[in-house]
């Protein structure tokens, strides 16, 4: 057996975790807006973007959960990787240097390119926790918050 046939196993197993992470981001991402109707009485497509190009032999799926206490906010900060966000509670400020301040409210997703740099990442109520869930894409080892450029 050579190295390459013993790698093999891991890079199927890493293949399903990423299709598994991509399935279930989709139908969570979707699950929020499935009570919701359009003004056409369907309910809306769920929520997609399209990626940079990336180095696909590299590829990495990173969850992460971000809680926000009421009135909390972070510093100014950027991610190296393509970030989809999804509101799971309550109401957040955004704001990616160069665009508009934004407030997404549950079930709501957004989209973030890498190496945008957040000057507003806040939770937009003073009197209610909000949390929002994080699924970044990597193609390359780093940390997934560094200070803004």
């Amino acid at each position: 057996m050579n190295s390459r046939d013993k790698n093999l196993p891991a890079s199927i197993f890493l293949a399903t975790v990423l299709l598994i992470g991509a399935a279930v981001a989709t139908l969570t991402l979707g699950a929020g807006n499935s009570s919701a109707l359009s003004s056409a009485g369907k309910p809306p497509a769920p929520f997609a973007h399209s990626l940079p190009t990336m180095d696909g032999s590299h590829l990495r799926a990173i969850l992460v959960e971000v809680n926000y206490a009421p009135g909390e906010k972070d510093k100014p900060h950027s991610h190296p990787c393509p970030v989809i966000g999804y509101v799971a509670q309550g109401t957040i400020r955004f704001q990616v240097r160069g665009g508009p301040e934004i407030v997404y409210k549950t079930g709501e997703s957004f989209y973030e390119p890498p190496n945008g740099v957040h000057q507003v990442s806040a939770n937009a109520s003073d009197t209610e926790p909000a949390r929002l869930i994080a699924y970044f894409t990597c193609d390359h080892e780093t940390p997934l918050t560094v200070p803004p450029m």
